[in-house]
């Protein structure tokens, strides 16, 4: 099992990005996917899940309201939109898959002015 996530980068506050995890190596549509974070000197900690079956997503307070996230099947992919961000979302970004205990390599937000 192998997870690649791109999309990360510098945003100003209030900026978007949108994240993206291609995953290959499995069943893509049969396993429950998140995204967790971990700033610096912090636990890493869930941002977000979108739940199989049926897609329904659950998310941290922090982010309710500004990160979307959604998967398409198709792609063996799942994405995190973020909107609105601010100092606090800077972290790296990673992608789990829960079921598997497996995560991608990580990529790095910075939102900064």
């Amino acid at each position: 099992v192998q997870l690649v996530e791109s999309g990360g980068g510098l945003v100003q506050p209030g900026g978007s990005l949108r994240l993206s995890c291609v995953a290959s190596g499995l069943r893509f549509n049969s396993y429950t996917m998140s995204w967790y974070r971990q700033a610096l000197g912090k636990e890493r900690e869930l941002v977000a899940t979108v739940l199989v079956p049926g897609g329904s997503t659950n998310y941290a307070d922090s982010v309710k309201g500004r990160f979307t996230i959604s998967r398409d099947n198709a792609k063996n992919t799942v994405y995190l939109q973020m909107n609105d961000l601010n100092a606090e979302d800077t972290a790296v970004y990673y992608c789990y898959v829960p079921r598997l205990q497996r995560w991608g390599q990580g990529t790095q937000v910075t939102v900064s002015s």
